[in-house]
């Protein structure tokens, strides 16, 4: 999983590193182990750090970055892309890029058919990608035929065009929203001209996990707003598997749309169940168990006022191996919770993704081998429940692959 981000500034005199180094900060949450940023004044100079954003560059460093046009990522691993004296390529995706398809890439935006050659080039790649890619004085943004992975275009008044992973980011910058990137299209950005070309499949099949889980709730992923998603899927869990109780509280980030909307239905009174402790991160995108169980017990420390003695509600956005959710039920237990009953924003998880999103190996998935019910007795829950599959279809009402929910992936050169 990754976020990347672009932007070109149409006048040479601007410098656009620290636009970048925003930008990447507002998909911080799409990867927080690598960062890089690439800028080109006519000659490419890159840097790379470990961690956070605001850990992998100082003031210093992004001074000595000098350019008009740059790209940056964010990986929950190693950055996925090619770094290199002529191009600089960051994907987001399943898709890896080796030495000789940079070549290939580089060789394609030399052509003067060069959107022509990118789209057969990548017309025929069978991985899921958005990709930006940025020589010496261009800047070249790329979505799969499916469309699987998010991708959207914008600009800053008739000064500057910015690409990114989430519409999120493009407010961060202070740049408009314009469109989102089609599955199939290739689009540059040069000094004088944004032009584009895209191949001829009318198949599409976004990323479902992007609407519970991936995506900030304050972003438009291809057209839909995340929190007006997120609002439906809490209202319908409100809606099936009624069950009493005194309060209603969200594991944050992202459960938060989802249990405001549980309580606004089933008319039970949400509060704050947890206060973070240090900064937001995602512990379902850590790479190892005992980061994400470590991670669990730092930022969540329950109020105890709002849960002992009740009959908690506890609203999730996933469960993937179910260590996370049994730790929070644990702690709520501690703290004096009568019952809990989780309620689950997204459909189980039975497979892991060959398209770059990090769900865990089958044999890893609590899902898989247990029922609702016998996932309540493994987390200590008194009941728990899943969001339907079709309802998360009807909250979307777009095509979708949900792979990672049925086991059953779309081909990516359809």
């Amino acid at each position: 999983m990754a976020g990347i981000f672009g932007i070109y500034a149409f006048e040479d005199i601007w410098n656009v590193s620290r636009f970048v180094y925003y930008g990447l900060l507002g998909l911080q949450h799409r990867g927080q182990e690598k960062a890089v940023i690439s800028v080109s004044d006519g000659t490419i100079t890159s840097l790379t750090g470990d961690g956070m954003v605001q850990e992998s560059f100082s003031e210093s460093s992004l001074a000595s970055l000098k350019g008009n046009v740059g790209i940056g990522g964010v990986s929950t691993r190693d950055i996925n892309g090619y770094v290199g004296r002529d191009i600089v390529i960051f994907v987001d995706g399943s898709l890896l890029v080796d030495e000789n398809l940079a070549q290939r890439i580089l060789e394609a935006t030399q052509s003067k058919e060069e959107l022509v050659e990118l789209t057969k080039i990548f017309s025929k790649i069978e991985d899921a990608f958005t990709m930006l890619i940025l020589t010496q004085d261009k800047i070249y943004a790329a979505r799969d035929s499916l469309g699987l992975k998010p991708l959207c275009i914008g600009g800053i008044g008739f000064d500057l065009a910015v690409v990114s992973s989430e519409s999120s980011a493009l407010d961060v910058v202070g740049a408009e929203y314009s469109r989102d990137i089609k599955p199939g299209e290739v689009v540059v950005i040069d000094k004088y001209y944004i032009q584009s070309e895209q191949n001829n499949s009318n198949a599409k099949a976004h990323c479902g996990f992007e609407y519970v889980y991936f995506a900030r709730p304050d972003s438009y992923i291809n057209g839909i707003p995340i929190h007006e998603a997120r609002y439906k899927i809490g209202e319908l869990l409100a809606r099936r598997n009624k069950v009493g109780a005194d309060v209603v509280i969200a594991v944050p980030e992202t459960s938060i749309p989802f249990a405001m909307a549980y309580s606004n239905v089933s008319g039970i009174p949400i509060d704050l169940g947890f206060v973070r402790t240090g900064r937001h991160t995602r512990t379902a995108i850590k790479p190892t168990q005992m980061e994400r169980m470590i991670g669990v017990q730092l930022k969540l420390n329950p109020v105890a006022t709002a849960i002992r003695g009740k009959r908690v509600i506890l609203i999730d956005d996933s469960v993937v191996r179910g260590t996370t959710t049994r730790n929070i039920v644990s702690l709520l237990r501690k703290k004096g919770a009568r019952e809990v009953h989780v309620r689950i924003g997204s459909p189980k998880l039975i497979s892991p993704c060959p398209f770059g999103t990090e769900v865990p190996p089958k044999d890893e998935l609590i899902a898989v081998e247990n029922n609702e019910e016998e996932i309540a007795r493994i987390v200590g829950a008194d009941t728990f429940a899943y969001l339907d599959i079709e309802d998360l279809k009807g909250c979307i009402k777009l095509p979708l692959c949900l792979g990672c929910f049925t086991g059953e992936y779309p081909e990516v050169t359809k």
